[in-house]
């Protein structure tokens, strides 16, 4: 609507004495309908030259949102006068036919008006409708994005408490080895001692067997050399008895 009304009072001439025809709104996609080219009106010419000024202007929407202008120049007349409209004779115009022509001049104004609102409320409604498309379309998207981000929240969540547990049984099997583990040391440790111990008892007996076995040869040891030596004390007295026998005849 009110894209009409900018069209209509740009395509009106800046005299205000003529009216540039509307031309249908070409779609981007159609090629622009040419016209027939329209006889340029001239002014009559003076004898004294000046530079043109805008007479009249024509105007030709190319495409959407965008305007063509065809400036018509020809020199001024000033001292021309404009030729009045002749009185047609006719008959007289009473007051009520006044008053019915500004009534109907008042109802045109009054539905071209209702016209306007009512393209006015059709485009409203239209952007209230696109409104309420896109803020439903942000909030799926919104919703959508929140329900995956929640998703992957519980899988990472999912996810994590399932590496804690695994890791957890697995530091408890751990332990338990190394339970084990320290069980089956303290055990050979208590083992070896008890090897060891016996192996130390055994060595001492041993060693005392060996000790024992040392004093009883020294023992038989010295006895016998007891003996060699009272062998051999009695076998050297006769010998001096002998011998002390002859020194005594002697004298």
């Amino acid at each position: 609507m009110l894209i009409g009304l900018v069209r209509d009072s740009v395509m009106q001439c800046f005299c205000h004495t003529c009216r540039a025809p509307i031309l249908p709104a070409v779609s981007r996609r159609q090629a622009p309908i040419k016209k027939a080219n329209k006889i340029r009106s001239k002014q009559p010419r003076l004898s004294k030259k000046v530079k043109f000024i805008t007479t009249e202007i024509r105007c030709q929407e190319k495409s959407r949102g965008g305007l063509s202008y065809e400036v018509i120049l020809a020199e001024p007349a000033p001292n021309v006068t404009v030729p009045k409209k002749p009185v047609t004779p006719g008959k007289n115009v009473s007051a009520e036919e006044i008053e019915q022509k500004l009534k109907a001049a008042e109802e045109r104004r009054i539905s071209l008006e209702q016209k306007k609102m009512a393209d006015l409320t059709y485009k409203l409604a239209k952007i209230e409708e696109a409104t309420r498309k896109k803020d439903e379309i942000t909030n799926e998207f919104i919703n959508q994005t929140k329900e995956q981000l929640e998703s992957k929240m519980e899988q990472h969540v999912e996810k994590r408490e399932a590496i804690i547990s695994d890791l957890k049984e697995k530091l408890k099997i751990h332990s338990q080895e190394i339970e084990k583990t320290r069980e089956q040391l303290e055990q050979q440790k208590y083992i070896e001692k008890i090897a060891i111990e016996e192996k130390l008892k055994t060595a001492q007996s041993l060693r005392d067997e060996n000790i024992k076995k040392m004093l009883e040869r020294l023992k038989e040891h010295e006895r016998r050399a007891e003996l060699v030596r009272q062998n051999k004390a009695a076998a050297q007295q006769p010998l001096s008895e002998d011998n002390s026998a002859p020194i005594a005849s002697s004298g």
